[in-house]
């Protein structure tokens, strides 16, 4: 195992690179190949929006 600084990388060893590098080009790969139509912007937003206003209202039931 080859340790890194933490000064000039987020991972601890080149190992621990590599293996999210292999995740992340395989993530990529995914979403590319994926043929599900596109989700407008607008549309997305507004799904993200009202899912932070259910959390945001569960945590204040919670009385967090």
């Amino acid at each position: 195992m080859t340790a890194l600084s933490p000064l000039e990388s987020e991972f601890a060893s080149t190992e621990e690179a590599e293996a999210y590098y292999r995740w992340l080009r395989a993530k990529v790969a995914a979403a590319l190949a994926d043929t599900a139509p596109a989700v407008p912007h607008d549309e997305a937003m507004a799904r993200i929006r009202e899912l932070i206003e259910t959390k945001r209202r569960a945590a204040t039931a919670l009385g967090k």
